[in-house]
């Protein structure tokens, strides 16, 4: 049975662009700088020097605590340890490697073709020595996420909705490469072993819907829930309520209401790194948008350039207007294309001026549709004024910190208010507050 949640709304999603196209793979850069950052927690320290020659899938960078380890994509020599642009504007540590093209491999990690026999703890060991994040853009560790919810859940979910517009990455893996996903999935079920595995995918990936109808036929125990294509139905909790029913509360996790949702993406990673012996080095990205001449989707190394990928494409339009890391609701505006992809990078969307909706006196006309969008029920137009006026406690009484920045008011505003970015200030405004 599907189940609607409150608000959303259905933008153009502008997916043929892209979704037609093969997997590019082999893909060789001739250097890759790799984020010591590429997940929430701790950053990884370099574990390599200048200098250094490094194998691919060698850990390169690692940590404690809430930390999983980088590894290098290529082989190569480190030419350098240093600050680097990161996707999302900041300067982060990073190694960078001069491909060798020798692809010379680290052994470290050990193939487990038949995972029957392992542990609970030997799988979740290997999928965080993996480096095995949220591949949809959240970026939590996997192992982490996994072992808090043992014992915990009933429900399974695979989130290959991809909802949001242009992106194609999730659509190419599940057409190319759906035993991946199915296989990391019975990895995942025999370590949670709950009642219940679902894969869900909007009903806008036609092809990959066909696929998978007859994979999962043969699949015991895995349902496909095809569900009406809608925005933002792959954040987590509208996911849940559209698959189950179930609501989580404000302030609450998945956990709380017996559901794990994992996207497509990490499964299939888990299958990568239990099965195959291989550590997140490489990744599904979608190259897209009217200010690219050939949209595609790559299989791309780690750490290779934003540049590269966009001349893979055939590069930039002349009327290009704005380059996002991710996709047009939630992705992050590029100052240039210096950035280097990391493991949350599912998009480099390349809109055109026609695509520019942006105005010099943004104002609020009090029309209210930002009430009747906003998928977490809460109220964006005080959420703004309080924000504007540098208020903590009013943000914290209209509970910003549920806001998932997932646009829809942004996108329904027809004052084009800057509601997304303002909402990011006042979370950090409120977590100053609580720090504090």
């Amino acid at each position: 049975m599907k189940h609607l949640f409150f608000g959303g709304i259905h933008p153009n999603d502008r997916k043929e662009l892209s979704a037609g196209s093969d997997l590019v793979a082999d893909l060789k850069p001739a250097q890759v700088t790799i984020s010591m950052s590429q997940h929430i927690g701790v950053p990884c320290q370099p574990l390599v020097a200048v200098g250094d020659l490094v194998k691919k899938g060698q850990k390169i960078g690692d940590g404690e605590g809430l930390c999983v380890p980088v590894h290098a994509s290529v082989s190569g020599k480190v030419i350098a340890v240093e600050k680097r642009r990161h996707p999302g504007g900041n300067e982060v540590m990073a190694v960078v490697i001069e491909n060798d093209y020798q692809d010379t491999q680290d052994t470290t990690m050990v193939p487990y073709g038949d995972y029957s026999n392992l542990e609970n703890d030997e799988i979740i060991s290997i999928i965080r020595e993996a480096g095995i994040v949220g591949m949809g853009g959240a970026t939590f560790s996997t192992n982490i996420k996994v072992s808090s919810s043992e014992n915990k859940v009933d429900t399974v979910i695979a989130n290959a909705c991809e909802c949001e517009p242009y992106i194609t990455a999730d659509d190419v893996l599940l057409r190319t490469h759906p035993e991946h996903v199915l296989e990391g999935m019975k990895i995942i079920r025999q370590v949670l072993k709950p009642e219940r595995m679902v894969l869900a995918v909007e009903d806008n990936k036609k092809d990959a819907i066909k696929i998978l109808k007859d994979k999962i036929d043969k699949e015991e125990g895995i349902e496909l829930s095809v569900l009406p294509t809608r925005y933002p139905q792959g954040a987590e909790k509208q996911l849940i309520q559209a698959v189950t029913g179930r609501e989580v509360e404000s302030g609450q996790l998945p956990a709380s209401v017996g559901c794990a949702v994992f996207n497509a993406a990490t499964f299939a990673a888990v299958y990568k790194a239990v099965c195959l012996g291989q550590p997140v080095t490489e990744r599904i990205v979608t190259v897209t948008g009217e200010g690219v001449k050939n949209p595609g989707n790559y299989a791309a190394p780690i750490g290779i350039s934003f540049a590269e990928l966009v001349d893979k494409s055939g590069g930039l339009t002349d009327d290009v207007w704005k380059v996002i890391s991710g996709g047009p609701m939630m992705g992050t505006a590029q100052k240039d294309l210096e950035a280097s992809i990391v493991k949350g990078t599912n998009s480099i969307l390349c809109l055109s001026q026609a695509q520019n909706g942006e105005t010099e006196n943004p104002v609020c006309i009090r029309c209210g549709k930002c009430l009747t969008v906003c998928p977490m029920r809460l109220e964006p137009l005080y959420m703004y004024c309080y924000e504007k006026a540098e208020d903590v406690a009013g943000l914290e009484q209209k509970h910003v910190l549920d806001c998932i920045e997932c646009g829809c008011c942004a996108y329904a505003c027809p004052g084009k208010l800057p509601l997304v970015e303002s909402f990011r200030n006042g979370k950090r405004m409120v977590r100053e507050g609580q720090n504090k």
